[in-house]
């Protein structure tokens, strides 16, 4: 994402819903991720209600975190965020019916993961299918279906990232939207939710595929560090090839981002210098370029770009091709 700027610059988070607002309730969706319609909240709610919710995590036993997250689950105004999230929908635009049952499926997501962790490295090896499994939460599948309607941008990209999260900022001061500002992506950024972050990365890896299932354009992916078993990777980039195949308009645009000595995030050049905007057509020319940067230009001394270059390292050995 990282072209020159396009459009507008990115949206202030929330701007999407007040528009719904202000038209009036939203239509009764015809396909899974759209907003509900009132009516259908309701039902939902009715379905997901405290009691079902305690129903279903009375099987989890774990002490700890997860005891918290069943807790939080059955009673979900006991969570000290519940305030902050209430607040920030409602500053977004969101109704209080759509934050309430939002907020639930969220916390009930969050109590079941545990479980399905659990199965996925009991019951599967392969690296893709304990990720399949992880994601099949149907508490955050709901929560799509609930805030989909949320994840649209209003820039004219959209924007993925790996290697760091100020990548995300950095995506946006160019003008794109990445998940993290969208309506709904931006109020749940702002919270912790769990000390266990493997109880909610699952929740960003279902919003994700949503996030990208409705690219309609150029897809800028800012990478800083390669891991072929990222949720970039491994998900939403083959997400994006099906998105493809329907939608000749949305391509992918890839860059090659390095942290300076001072922090600053710059991308690199097919010569192995820095630019303000250096995109490529391709994956592999991209990992090619951000490779080459870090063997051979990159300083050891140069404490922002550490990781990047030690992953790399690790991939090339794993590889059989030590740098």
């Amino acid at each position: 994402m990282r072209e020159t700027v396009r459009g507008s610059a990115a949206p202030t988070p929330g701007a999407a819903p007040r528009r719904r607002a202000a038209q009036g309730p939203a239509p009764v969706p015809a396909a899974p991720g759209r907003a509900p319609h009132p009516a259908e909240l309701s039902a939902l709610q009715r379905t997901v209600g405290n009691a079902a919710v305690t129903r279903r995590l009375q099987r989890l036993e774990d002490p700890g975190v997860r005891e918290q997250a069943r807790a939080h689950a059955a009673d979900p105004v006991s969570h000290g965020e519940w305030g902050t999230f209430r607040e920030d929908m409602a500053q977004a635009g969101f109704s209080r019916d759509v934050t309430e049952i939002a907020w639930q499926l969220v916390l009930g997501g969050i109590a079941e993961q545990g479980q399905l962790n659990d199965e996925a490295m009991a019951r599967f090896t392969e690296r893709q299918a304990q990720r399949d499994h992880r994601a099949s939460n149907s508490w955050y599948q709901e929560l799509v279906k609930v805030v989909g309607d949320y994840l649209e941008i209003d820039t004219p990209t959209l924007a993925l990232w790996s290697g760091g999260r100020e990548l995300s900022d950095y995506a946006r001061g160019k003008g794109h939207t990445p998940l993290e500002a969208t309506a709904f992506g931006a109020v749940v950024d702002r919270l912790a939710l769990t000390p266990d972050w493997m109880l909610k990365t699952p929740m960003w890896n279902v919003l994700s595929k949503a996030f990208v299932s409705r690219a309609r354009g150029p897809v800028h992916i800012f990478l800083r560090a390669y891991n072929p078993e990222s949720v970039l990777i491994a998900q939403e980039v083959p997400q994006l090839r099906v998105v493809m195949a329907l939608d000749p308009a949305v391509r992918l645009v890839w860059h090659p981002v390095y942290a300076t000595e001072d922090g600053s995030l710059m991308e690199i050049t097919g010569r192995l210098g820095l630019a303000p905007d250096a995109p490529c057509s391709g994956r592999d020319e991209c990992v090619r370029i951000l490779y080459d940067y870090l063997r051979l230009v990159h300083d050891p001394a140069n404490p922002h770009s550490q990781r990047a270059h030690a992953e790399m390292s690790a991939h090339l050995a794993a590889n059989g091709t030590p740098q």
